[in-house]
This record gives structure tokens, sequence and C-alpha cells, in this order.
């Protein structure tokens, strides 16, 4: 049965969290102030915070420089998963992923689905890993990212839970870049 270990110490990983949004700034922001509320309510802590245009140049670059930064464990965007024509997060995020987390997504239609029915398909969420950073992309609205934050990332991001979580995995995360290449016969 899936549950916490309390015989575990918690394990605080940073965040930062990225608001995508044409209109928002950090007054009015009210799923980044969401998740920043999740978050540090859980023990973790946010190390970063910013809004940026819905621009693929714009999200890429900020994505990339916490993926780049030693201090940033997960990175959780909210915005820009629909299908309009300014909704471009996947298109920015997805190409600096190592690997795609096609699960997350899948589990994020099963949570939606009970709560908001067919519409549950308008959402690109996606997630991935890039190095050894976690990326989570939610959509925009504050119910959608309570969802993902209660339902599937709390427990994911927690070191005590089991039978198994994202947390224990983190040091062996980005083995594959530390790896010498193999070497062919003839080299």
């Amino acid at each position: 049965m899936p549950g916490l270990d309390e015989t575990k110490e918690f394990v605080p990983l940073k965040f930062a969290v990225l608001t995508i949004s044409d209109s928002r700034s950090l007054k009015d922001d009210r799923s980044g102030a969401l998740l920043v509320q999740r978050i540090t309510a859980s023990g973790h802590f946010v190390a970063e915070r910013g809004i940026v245009a819905d621009e693929v140049d714009a999200i890429r670059a900020r994505v990339k420089a916490w993926i780049a930064d030693p201090g940033i464990d997960v990175i959780i965007t909210t915005g820009g998963t629909g299908f309009t024509g300014r909704d471009v997060t996947p298109e920015a995020v997805e190409p600096l992923f190592d690997k795609r987390m096609d699960a997350f997504s899948a589990l994020f239609l099963v949570v939606s689905f009970p709560k908001i029915g067919t519409s549950a398909i308008q959402s690109r969420a996606t997630a991935g890993v890039a190095g050894s950073t976690y990326i989570f992309c939610l959509p925009g609205s504050p119910n959608a990212c309570r969802d993902a934050w209660d339902e599937i990332l709390v427990h994911q991001l927690d070191y005590r839970y089991g039978p198994c979580n994202f947390v224990e995995i983190m040091p062996r995360l980005d083995e594959h870049l530390r790896r010498p290449k193999a070497r062919t016969q003839s080299g």
C-alpha cells in the first residue's frame, strides 16, 4: 500500500516556480502563489520565483538557467499548456528534457477527469528530467496546480513516500552525463 514511511527522515528540496503569462504580475499570480504556499507548507524551499511572457525564447532561457543552477532541484511552471496560439510552454521546455515523464501527463489526466470531465483533454501538462533537475509544466489554473501538487507531486517529491519516489533516485539522475562514452572495439 502506498504511503509515508515515518521512520525515514524528510529531505527538503529546492524549487523554482515559473508563471508563464502575458497578463499576470507577482501581485495577482494566484497559481504561482498557490504552488509556493504548497511547496513551503510541505517543508521544501522556494529558491526562485519568476514570471515570463508566453514566448518560447523567454521561457526556455529561464528554465535553462534554472537547470544549470545546482541550487535548484525541481522546476514547476504554470501556464501556457493549452491549445491557443500563445500557449507555447511544452514547445519551449520539452526540447530541454533528457528524458520525458509521459506517465505524469497520463496521471494528471486521471486526477483531472473526475473534477472537470472531458475538459481535461485540453491540457498539455508535461514533465521530464534535464540533467539532475525535475521539471513539471502545469496548466495556469489554480485548481489544476492544486490537483497536481496535492495528488501527485507532494507524494513523489517526498523521500518518505513508498513504494518509491523521485527523491530517492535524484543522486543517479545525471549518471548518464557523468559516464565516459563507451569506446568502440576499433577506437
